[in-house]
């Protein structure tokens, strides 16, 4: 299995094609190919290793890192910089390095962290709100963010449809709701379902802005 592997990484070149002119072949040196079923299974094989020595929780899925711990006193501060760290090492080791720019800190709750922490000798910033994995997440844990985001979307599309659509027929507007419009209000549903008054009204004016 391992030659198998290896002759499929090693020896591959690549070259661009532009109004059929083709640039000259480069040796790849690293990566895997895109669109394939063995890439992402090997990155996997690669960072499995990347929570050893991490005293916090850790959550990883594809190339996204999350690290909590809750925070009681000065000490489990200081663990969570140390797992931070150590994150850090392991990067510098295999060439894995972190987007520090993109790293962000969050507190959960009521009482608010009076710690900084760094990634390479780089602060990183707290944000009240934070998009993770097409989901917006506030401090606070409520879905009202995430509400106002699918409202916007789906009420750009509604409004796409509005404008470019002549003959509405009730069976061609239940169509294109189905397929452009209910992706966006459905999209994770199961992890922000709305639970206040305020959010489920302003979705259900969505369904109220295509049928005006």
């Amino acid at each position: 299995m391992l030659g198998v592997i290896e002759n499929w990484l090693k020896g591959r070149r690549q070259r661009v094609c532009i109004r059929r002119r083709w640039s000259s072949w480069i040796t790849v040196w690293s990566g895997v190919p895109q669109g394939s079923v063995l890439g992402p299974l090997l990155f996997l094989i690669f960072i499995n290793d990347l929570d050893e020595g991490i005293r916090s929780h850790i959550l990883k899925f594809a190339d996204d890192t999350k690290v909590f711990q809750e925070l009681r006193d000065v000490m489990d501060c200081s663990t969570l910089q140390s797992d931070l760290d150590n994150l850090v090492t392991w990067a510098e080791k295999w060439q894995m390095d972190f987007s520090v720019q993109k790293c962000k800190v969050m507190h959960v709750g009521k009482q608010k962290g009076s710690c900084s922490y760094y990634m390479g000798g780089m602060k990183l910033t707290e944000e009240e709100v934070e998009k993770d994995i097409g989901v917006w997440i506030s401090s606070d844990m409520k879905c009202s963010q995430q509400c106002i985001q699918t409202f916007n979307k789906a009420s750009r599309v509604v409004g796409m449809i509005k404008r470019t659509i002549r003959f509405k027929e009730v069976r061609i507007m239940i169509s294109l709701y189905k397929t452009l419009v209910r992706p966006h209000i459905e999209y994770c549903v199961s992890a922000w379902s709305p639970y206040y008054k305020k959010d489920k009204e302003l979705l259900e004016k969505v369904k109220v802005g295509l049928q005006k």
